[in-house]
């Protein structure tokens, strides 16, 4: 089963502008999510307020912040952060962005 994995124009602004290692590890971990959008390394983020799947991925110290809309099939990609001192505080805010 493939999903549709879409990444908004500002979350490519920010993977353009990781170092260039981790770039490349980026698009293809988000690549990746196309066919295995809950992979090991990756965690459920506990949030109640929508009724899809937040998770993260983690890359070293950088963090793939996305969701899974299980019904339609998609995956969408919030953000790309690095850790510390990121704390996923505007995760609420990202996700207005998305859903609308």
């Amino acid at each position: 089963m493939s999903y549709e994995v879409w990444v908004p124009p500002d979350v490519w602004h920010e993977v353009r502008h990781l170092p260039g290692h981790m770039r490349q590890r980026v698009k293809r971990a988000i690549d990746d999510l196309k066919n295995d959008p809950r992979p090991l390394r990756g965690k459920r983020l506990e949030w109640s307020e929508t009724d899809v799947e937040l998770r993260r991925l983690r890359l070293d110290r950088w963090r793939v912040v996305y969701l899974i809309d299980e019904a339609d099939q998609w995956v969408g990609i919030l953000t790309v952060r690095k850790r510390p001192p990121y704390d996923y505080g505007d995760l609420a805010d990202l996700l207005a962005e998305v859903m609308g």
